[in-house]
């Protein structure tokens, strides 16, 4: 990287129309790497066993610029079940800046996916940006009012709508962390329109730290979402006052409770695809800076009372290299997240089914239908002729495939 999240409103597009945005536009040109690569590779788990360098002979593991995907199968059900036939993987693009760190929630009146760049400083604050998906995959970034320092986020139907007549969500849901000045808050965004409304900052008159991720629940439309303390580590929120915890909030009435406590940095979240299981991604190896004695490591927790309490917390998974971040399952109930040199893919029950490595941390990553975008900071990479269908696929694209399910 060689410069900051560049000002607010610039485009950055090989020259495409530019869309219109609630600030003025600045062009800007990058010229992307495309690599294409069909590398699926079988890792020997007794090799690996006893041998901690075994890794190094398949990929180049020392990886300073990353311009190509390696796909690692641990288990033989990763290709056959997880990845298919006919699977391919490309760099889209490799910026001189970070604007591809975390959120990725696609948005279908715009048929767009939308990310949050990477934090560098209060003069120049975290931008939206905006991969329009009819237009070869131009990026726009941009920034919202209400939204200051924003994070990850999700679709969501406010209060008055639902998906029972096959609607797609109309809203954009984003954690903003905050800043000095502004509360971490929950801000709603119509990205059609530009417009946004705060519709959650505190914990009954108390300060968050740094709001995280945030889900809907399909059933009963609470948001449940994550606060941990990375606003205070990157020098742009004040000491923190509150536990790390996992809530649920409830928009149309204003209830709010945790459901959820003691984590180091409780960060991403997700459902499984039956809604019995929540998970949710300690990232306390990096605070200041990492520590890999700390948690690195995926809970589980039972979902109860109609959707609304957790209960059998218990160690779903721990990665191997860096820690798990962004979280999302598949509609075969696999679990995949963003870790310290790609995307790891558990099974149900916990087993390491395979990799999307590319060498460097990738925060977070977004299903789109047969396909999966890997955001790795800097640089933006897409799977395509994948077999998985993400637990969302449905309720986004209105794409279902073989199933039925509305979310």
């Amino acid at each position: 990287m060689t410069e900051g999240p560049i000002a607010a409103g610039a485009h950055i597009s090989y020259n495409e129309p530019v869309l219109e945005l609630q600030f003025p536009v600045i062009w800007k040109t990058i010229t992307s790497t495309i690599v294409k690569m069909v590398n699926i590779l079988s890792v020997d788990l007794l090799a690996l066993a006893t041998n901690p360098a075994y890794l190094s002979s398949l990929v180049t593991t020392n990886v300073s610029n990353p311009t190509a995907i390696s796909l690692l199968a641990y288990n033989s059900t990763f290709t056959a079940n997880v990845l298919g036939e006919g699977v391919t993987a490309r760099q889209l693009y490799n910026l001189d800046y970070q604007a591809f760190h975390e959120m990725g929630t696609y948005n279908k009146k715009t048929n767009s996916m939308y990310t949050t760049s990477n934090y560098i400083s209060l003069d120049n604050p975290i931008n939206v940006t905006i991969l329009d998906l009819g237009n070869n995959y131009s990026i726009s970034t941009t920034r919202y009012s209400n939204l200051h320092e924003p994070n990850g986020g999700t679709n969501w139907y406010p209060p008055g709508t639902s998906p029972s007549n096959g609607t797609t969500p109309p809203r954009l849901l984003f954690c903003d962390e905050g800043d000095f000045t502004n509360p971490s808050s929950l801000v709603s965004v119509d990205p059609a329109t530009n417009t946004s409304k705060v519709i959650l900052n505190n914990f009954l008159g108390r300060n968050f730290s740094s709001l995280n991720d945030v889900r809907q629940h399909p059933e009963t439309g609470d948001l449940w979402f994550t606060d941990a303390d990375y606003g205070f580590y990157q020098n742009f929120r004040p000491v923190p006052t509150i536990p790390k915890q996992v809530y649920r909030f409830n928009p149309s009435t204003g209830e709010i409770a945790v459901v959820a406590d003691g984590f180091d940095q409780c960060n991403g979240l997700e459902f499984s695809p039956d809604l019995k299981t929540l998970y949710v991604t300690d990232t306390g190896a990096q605070h200041f800076s990492p520590n890999q004695t700390r948690p690195a490591t995926i809970y589980a927790f039972d979902i109860f009372d109609g959707g609304k309490r957790l209960k059998n917390r218990r160690t779903f998974a721990y990665a191997d290299s860096g820690f798990p971040d962004g979280i999302h399952t598949d509609m075969d109930g696999n679990v995949w997240a963003g870790c310290g040199d790609g995307v790891h893919v558990w099974s149900p029950e916990g087993t390491l089914l395979g990799k999307i490595w590319i060498g460097i941390t990738s925060n977070n990553f977004a299903f789109l239908p047969g396909k999966v975008l890997v955001f790795s900071n800097a640089q933006l990479w897409i799977v395509e002729n994948v077999k998985a269908v993400g637990r969302e696929i449905c309720r986004d694209f209105s794409v279902c495939g073989d199933t039925d399910m509305l979310y």
